[in-house]
């Protein structure tokens, strides 16, 4: 199938700035694309392109202050297929674990590790290593957080959302993240686009989804706490620790976000999506609610 991506951000700049945004699709899918990945600026502004440390497509660049418009459209295409499941996979021995997978066993920003141990294995310390123990920490997480938009903050962590059980996309995938690692599976959270393909429409506007990926026999898996099944077009963006690795945009000033709508769609047969409008804060972590 082809699937119809884009975004329209437009920030106030309190000054000129310098900014550092995450908005183009992974460099694993790169071979799916059938147009262009471009980010597109206005007002035209000098950019210089680079991986970050996680293997992350991202865009320098220094802005004049006022208005800054992000805008980008392309198509790329998928397999059709929802996310895939093998109850057989096995959870690798940390001492077995390629090194590159490590950090994500560690505690970082939203995901307090050394926190939530004791919680983990009082949970899942008798589920049968590998596939079965990550489902079984999605299932818990699904059934005890309750979703919504106006229970989030972007101070947030996994603790929090343990005590708090409510929260947006991103805390599901931060809880779940955390129990996976103190259960010694390495899970980094995931960021990029998730329509509503295959599933009934959500009445919410269109956002950034976040999900996570757990590291068993030998390759990473999309988890998502959140809607808890197998998915159909899948986008990923980025991957890192947690959220405050993959913003999609980072200014180094004061900023306000004016402006943002995100496009996923199937090509045929889809309508026009109408603008969304919301407002943000200097480094924009999406809510990722859909």
């Amino acid at each position: 199938m082809l699937i119809r991506l884009g975004y329209d951000i437009e920030l106030e700049l309190s000054r000129p700035m310098a900014l550092v945004a995450a908005l183009n699709v992974h460099p694993s899918r790169t071979a799916d694309l059938i147009e262009p990945d471009e980010l597109r600026l206005s007002p035209g502004v000098a950019r210089d392109e680079y991986l970050d440390s996680f293997g992350n497509r991202c865009t320098r660049l220094f802005a004049p202050q006022g208005k800054l418009r992000l805008w980008n459209e392309t198509r790329i295409r998928d397999s059709g297929e929802p996310d895939p499941v093998d109850w057989k996979v096995k959870q690798v021995p940390v001492e077995k674990l390629p090194p590159e997978t490590l950090q994500f066993l560690l505690a970082s920003r939203y995901c307090e590790v050394d926190r939530l141990s004791d919680l983990a294995w009082q949970l899942f310390g008798n589920a049968e290593p590998g596939w079965p123990t990550v489902q079984a920490i999605c299932d818990w997480v699904h059934e005890n957080v309750t979703f919504g938009y106006h229970f989030a903050r972007p101070t947030k962590t996994a603790v929090d959302v343990s005590i708090e059980k409510q929260g947006v996309c991103r805390d599901f995938q931060h809880l779940a993240i955390t129990l996976c690692r103190a259960m010694h599976i390495p899970a980094r959270y995931a960021t990029g686009y998730l329509g509503d393909i295959g599933v009934p429409p959500a009445p919410s506007p269109m956002d950034f989804s976040a999900w996570f990926e757990a590291y068993l026999g030998g390759r990473w898996w999309s988890f998502d706490a959140r809607h808890n099944q197998p998915r159909i077009g899948r986008v990923l963006m980025a991957t890192g620790r947690d959220a405050a690795d993959v913003a999609i945009t980072t200014s180094f000033g004061a900023s306000l976000l004016n402006r943002f709508s995100v496009i996923t769609e199937e090509v045929e047969g889809q309508a026009e999506p109408a603008l969304v409008r919301a407002a943000g804060t200097t480094t924009f972590l999406s809510d990722s609610g859909r």
